[in-house]
């Protein structure tokens, strides 16, 4: 009798936690997608690495799929496929912030979590969580341009698109660190922001035009991470070192060779895998019924203390942006 009423108990026991689940079976019936603008851009190859780290750790079926190259319509198109799996989360990084708008509204009717990065005026997202405060970030790329630049001269600013809230936002960031410290550089009245299309040979392309073009110009601010490398390529062939100038956004191993021979002084960025993990880890804690307030920790450096932008209620900003020049270079390898 004892050993039938043992049973019997076992029995009840193991249909109350396949009923109820435990943490790690819960979290393993979530499933969430990160979109990135581009599959193949090497940032978002990186990236694709913090997503998979955050579902080996956590057992969460967590993926990245995104569009074969950056173009806002392949976007929307990846997201809609997305939300017909029956996704619990979707976690993106817009190419175009209004492009996306209707359908992350889709995915928000259906019940799933929506979080944006490098999205803060995206509105149909639950939250967008962004590395870094972004005026602060563009303020501190003026800063070394600047010092490259003796404080004097003209520069222009160049981004992905003109749609792209955060490149928009640093490049906005550096004009009025501009306006506020260096009143002897000027900003190139008849291009003042041009676009690289997150493509390095654009960028390359549209440097080269632009230091023909304008003889008084002597530096450009580049947000893209692949404005940096195209436009230290093209002051390498151009045989204007220590006379032209860019500060900005890169990747390491595509920028190594112009840090080590100081044609970039310096390139600033966060880790992209440290963003695709950052997403998915906001994204399971909502899901798991957590509620996001100031201080809130997604356990991970720079994202363990997240405060929301001021005035926002759903802008989180971390403290993770690293600076790299020729004495760093060679302890990062992405």
């Amino acid at each position: 009798m004892k050993k039938l009423v043992a049973s019997f108990l076992a029995v009840c026991m193991f249909i109350s936690v396949f009923a109820n689940g435990t943490k790690d079976s819960g979290e393993k019936r979530y499933k969430i997608a990160v979109v990135p603008k581009d599959s193949t851009n090497a940032w978002f190859v990186r990236m694709e690495e913090g997503v998979k780290s955050f579902a080996s750790k956590t057992g969460i079926n967590a993926f990245q799929k995104g569009p074969a190259k950056t173009d806002a319509a392949m976007q929307v198109q990846v997201i809609q496929d997305l939300i017909a799996q029956g996704i619990d989360a979707l976690c993106v990084v817009p190419v175009d912030p209004k492009a996306v708008e209707p359908v992350l509204m889709q995915a928000k009717k259906k019940g799933i979590v929506v979080i944006c990065h490098e999205g803060s005026n995206v509105q149909n997202c639950d939250y967008d969580i962004e590395a870094f405060n972004n005026a602060a970030y563009g303020a501190f790329i003026m800063d070394n341009l600047a010092k490259a630049m003796g404080e004097n001269g003209v520069y222009t600013t160049m981004v992905a698109h003109v749609t792209n809230a955060s490149h928009n936002e640093w490049a906005d960031g550096s004009v009025a660190q501009q306006k506020k410290k260096y009143p002897n550089m000027v900003l190139l009245a008849e291009e003042p922001r041009v676009e690289s299309e997150d493509n390095s040979e654009r960028a390359y392309e549209k440097a080269k035009e632009l230091i023909k073009k304008y003889p008084r110009l002597k530096g450009i601010i580049g947000t893209s991470s692949k404005d940096a490398p195209g436009i230290a390529r093209a002051i390498e062939e151009l045989g204007l070192k220590g006379k032209f100038f860019v500060s900005g956004t890169g990747m390491p191993e595509e920028c190594r060779q112009f840090i080590k021979a100081r044609t970039l002084s310096y390139i600033t960025l966060w880790d992209p895998a440290d963003a695709g993990y950052a997403m998915c880890a906001l994204a399971a804690k909502i899901l798991q019924g957590e509620k996001v307030s100031n201080g809130f920790n997604l356990g991970l450096k720079g994202y363990d203390n997240l405060q929301f932008a001021p005035g926002s209620t759903k802008v989180l900003i971390g403290s993770g942006w690293i600076v790299i020049d020729d004495k760093t270079i060679d302890n990062y390898h992405f």
